[in-house]
């Protein structure tokens, strides 16, 4: 990361707003010269939290909107595969040799972070693997311009991503970086863990204790980070991740969950003709659901920790590819 000292600092007096937003329609140049909705935002972000009018314009007229984009994001959705065709994308060989290398070469790190957090070394591996291949696939998009197609040329989902280039200016501020240098997906996703800037700037720590938080480059920071998410978000240090459940009766499948929530009870679950291998308590919340699987429909139980993972991605699929991933980390490595 480029460190900037003083960005986007306001060192002057504010100047009154209409004169501002006239100002910025004159200076913006580029792909974004004389936007209204690019005016009004920098003004915003002058008036509201302090910054420079003169750097932000600036910065706007390096933004490029990018139509690859667009297009990605408008893209019709794919059908939904299912866990058997899921699962093989995530949990190979290479991942798996891979992730027990990454896991070896910082193993002090992980290991401090599980002391700190909770949460266990394979899983915070799990996670880095699952999105970006420890780092190899990180996204070649220039945030600023993800952040700023998708807040002013994407109308459906305008608010949220305009939320996420304010939060991603303030993280640039807040850590002194330039903001045209930083890359990710094309939503704006970052870095080893792919957080939003939201998350960064709610989740991200400075593991290594250098001052500044580079979930880019910095695998301490990424992995610290990731711990601290999963913490925040109800992970409970020692507990179990989901429970495989046998079922028989016609009443089976009226117990799966709609959505990921945890809104059904084991009790209730057990009710309706599943069981488990496992002693879960009758009053324990579960995310109940059924996967498509090589073999036939599994049915499983998610417990707390499986809703953590889901709080990263809402999606069943997801957090059992990073579970499963993690299990076979720890097989691989000899774990126990």
């Amino acid at each position: 990361m480029q460190v900037m000292r003083g960005w986007a600092t306001r060192c002057a007096p504010v100047v009154g707003l209409m004169g501002l937003l006239g100002s910025m329609q004159e200076a913006l140049a580029g792909e974004y010269e004389g936007s209204p909705q690019v005016a009004e935002f920098v003004g915003e972000m002058t008036r509201d939290y302090g910054f420079a009018g003169e750097q932000l314009m600036a910065v706007f007229r390096e933004a490029q909107r990018k139509q690859a984009i667009l297009d990605a994001i408008s893209r019709p959705a794919e059908r939904v595969k299912q866990w058997k065709e899921y699962r093989p994308m995530f949990i190979t060989d290479a991942r798996i040799a891979r992730g027990v290398d990454f896991w070896r070469q910082h193993e002090a790190t992980l290991a401090r972070a599980e002391q700190e957090y909770g949460v266990p070394a394979q899983v915070i591996v799990s996670i880095i693997g699952v999105e970006t291949f420890f780092g190899r696939n990180t996204g070649n998009y220039r945030v600023i311009d993800a952040l700023s197609t998708l807040g002013f040329d994407y109308p459906p989902r305008a608010e949220f991503f305009r939320k996420e280039l304010r939060e991603f200016l303030l993280l640039a501020r807040e850590e002194q970086v330039d903001p045209l240098t930083l890359k990710g997906s094309y939503a704006g996703a970052m870095g080893l863990p792919q957080f939003m800037p939201s998350s960064f700037r709610a989740y991200a720590v400075d593991f290594d204790g250098d001052g500044h938080i580079n979930i880019w480059n910095n695998p301490d920071d990424a992995i610290g980070s990731v711990a601290s998410y999963f913490k925040r978000h109800g992970w409970v240090a020692g507990e179990p991740v989901v429970s495989r459940a046998d079922v028989r009766g016609d009443q089976v499948d009226e117990g799966l969950t709609t959505g990921i929530e945890p809104t059904k009870t084991v009790g209730e679950l057990r009710a309706l003709g599943w069981s488990s291998h496992d002693a879960l308590r009758d009053d324990m919340p579960v995310t109940a659901f059924r996967l498509e699987g090589e073999n036939g429909p599994e049915y499983w139980m998610g417990l707390k920790n499986f809703y953590a993972i889901t709080r990263y991605n809402r999606s069943v699929m997801y957090a059992m590819a990073v579970h499963q991933l993690s299990e076979q980390l720890v097989q691989a490595r000899g774990v126990k």
